[in-house]
């Protein structure tokens, strides 16, 4: 997938400004699908735009610039279709801390318990939004499915985290790191 689908995928939900796009793959719905900055949104909507996939109207706003809102078209419904029909790439999945825990062996133990921690405390954290989801009521039985994808995937990392942080917190080195004006 990319930041083109990205926004079809999101004008095909309704109408949205770019800045609506930004939020929804950051906070939204979208968040978990493709990474997507203001940087490379913006190109993609104009050539979404160029090709006839998607239109847009300025809105005049009170006390702000007037905004540009894109909506999709009907071309625009058809190719997206088109691009989830082929096939997938690989899930792409970063981790800052799993760098870290790559290398936990040169680093302090403290640190690598602190980092350990705080990284239980962010799973955490991201379960109890997903689990703030809407209801399965209130959502599509897709969306449902995707939440519990979500959840199932950070249950695990949590659970992994819980039972084997002492084994990163072992490999690290024992005594605390010296400072480099000693």
């Amino acid at each position: 997938m990319n930041v083109r689908t990205l926004c079809l995928s999101i004008l095909y939900e309704g109408d949205a400004s770019g800045y609506d796009i930004r939020r929804m793959c950051t906070e939204g719905n979208f968040a978990y699908f493709v990474e997507a900055s203001y940087g490379s949104i913006y190109p993609a909507l104009a050539r979404l735009e160029d090709e006839g996939l998607v239109s847009s109207r300025t809105e005049q706003q009170d006390g702000k610039p007037a905004r540009k809102v894109y909506t999709i078209t009907e071309a625009g419904r058809t190719a997206f279709a088109e691009e989830l029909s082929e096939p997938l790439g690989e899930d792409v999945f970063r981790s800052p801390f799993l760098l870290f825990a790559r290398f936990a062996h040169i680093l302090p133990q403290e640190l690598v318990e602190e980092r350990c921690h705080e990284q239980l405390q962010r799973t955490l954290e991201e379960l109890k939004q997903i689990y703030q989801a809407p209801a399965e009521h209130d959502c599509s039985p897709a969306d449902h499915w995707v939440i519990n994808y979500g959840r199932a995937v950070l249950e695990v990392a949590e659970q992994h985290l819980r039972t084997h942080m002492h084994e990163l917190i072992t490999m690290a080195r024992a005594e605390p790191r010296k400072d480099a004006a000693e």
